[in-house]
């Protein structure tokens, strides 16, 4: 991966200094208001959206979920708590420092992609009130496979249907897509009279959103990624997916219990100061969670400025090497037994994930690591 240019020191202090205030959210609704957590609980900040020259809100730009360094459930001892106090916040600051120091000094692929902004948001979840993931209904428990996780499990790995799309460079959903990981978190967005598009970083996939009130189209027809219509509340777009199907799942990298086909998704975006976007996601699959939930972040300017390229098929062993490695057991399990040996089968993973890491392991205080630590699919 190509190396970005680095932001200022000068940059990341004032971003950390941003003061805005967030709208409650009222009662259990699909479509919340947008929690504004850019703005760290604080007072507003008089800001005048820009237009685009046919006077919509202008969203353009690339942007990116490098600063979204809060986990997606709340931790438990913050309780119901949305924004960090002085000192936690501190703390989260001089982490988000030590980073910025540990990739300036940094050797490799990913050393420009890091944290360079702190904000005082807990969780990505917004609503319920305690930033955690709903429950599963019981239907979504009897659905749970170990291929949700992919190569990130330990399988057992018969075919390519028992990988996540992301390992088979396919999608990582419209929520995986946008979540902060360990790279490739870059976000672009253009606008043209009557539609938005954005384009993300990894796995390159593009959406279209259509302003102009075409309907829906035939519930019959399923894509990956649905089929989104988008309208203007005032310097708001306000995006409605449908038409899903039950292939991705919500989590970093669309890991997961795959939702159902029943799952609609609303997105908010809105410019909230020139370096700051938020960007809202409302996910209300009535099939897999006993209720709706919603999930709020800042996005800010990629650093550099351009999505980088995403070759993610060419080299990519993950999926035959998970295979291979599978029939490889096959044969030494019937080896053993012709022993007189039984022994359980010895995963793929044998419990590492990415970067030989615990499988579920995180960063200091739930975060994820503000520099990268390994790869993805490839």
């Amino acid at each position: 991966m190509n190396r970005r240019v680095l932001a200022s020191l000068g940059a990341v202090s004032t971003m950390a200094l941003v003061t805005l205030a967030s709208l409650p959210l009222s009662g259990q609704s699909s479509t919340p208001a947008l929690v504004i957590t850019a703005y760290n609980g604080g007072p507003a900040v008089p800001y005048t959206v820009p237009k685009t020259p046919w006077g919509d809100p202008d969203l353009q730009g690339v942007w990116s979920s490098d600063d979204a360094t809060m986990p997606m459930s709340r931790p438990q001892n913050f309780g119901d708590r949305l924004y960090l106090n002085d000192e936690e916040f501190a703390a989260r600051q001089k982490q988000i420092q030590t980073g910025i120091n540990n990739a300036e000094n940094a050797v490799g692929s990913f050393r420009g992609d890091f944290a360079r902004r702190a904000f005082r948001q807990t969780s990505l979840i917004v609503d319920p009130a305690d930033g955690r993931t709903p429950a599963f209904t019981a239907d979504a428990q009897k659905r749970r496979a170990p291929r949700d996780q992919g190569t990130f499990g330990n399988g057992p790995f018969d075919s390519t249907e028992d990988f996540t799309l992301y390992d088979r460079c396919i999608t990582r959903g419209i929520v995986g897509s946008v979540m902060r990981v360990v790279y490739g978190n870059g976000n672009r967005i253009v606008q043209a009279p009557g539609v938005v598009a954005i384009s993300y970083e990894m796995i390159h996939d593009s959406r279209f959103f259509y302003t102009d009130g075409r309907p829906h189209v035939s519930p019959s027809i399923k894509q990956y990624l649905g089929d989104s219509r988008a309208r203007w509340e005032g310097d708001e777009l306000v995006i409605e997916t449908t038409n899903l199907t039950d292939k991705t799942s919500i989590g970093p990298n669309g890991n997961g219990l795959r939702h159902s086909d029943k799952m609609t998704i609303t997105e908010r975006f809105k410019r909230v100061a020139d370096q700051v976007l938020q960007y809202q996601i409302t996910v209300d699959d009535p099939v897999t969670y006993v209720r709706p939930f919603t999930l709020s972040l800042p996005l800010t300017p990629l650093d550099g400025g351009t999505l980088l390229p995403y070759e993610c098929h060419e080299g990519n062993y993950a999926v035959r090497q998970s295979l291979g490695a599978e029939r490889a057991e096959d044969q030494k399990v019937e080896a053993d037994l012709k022993l007189g040996i039984i022994r359980p089968r010895r995963p793929v993973q044998d419990g590492l994930g990415v970067g030989g890491q615990p499988i579920g392991e995180a960063g200091p205080g739930g975060l994820i690591p503000a520099a990268g630590r390994g790869a993805g699919p490839n």
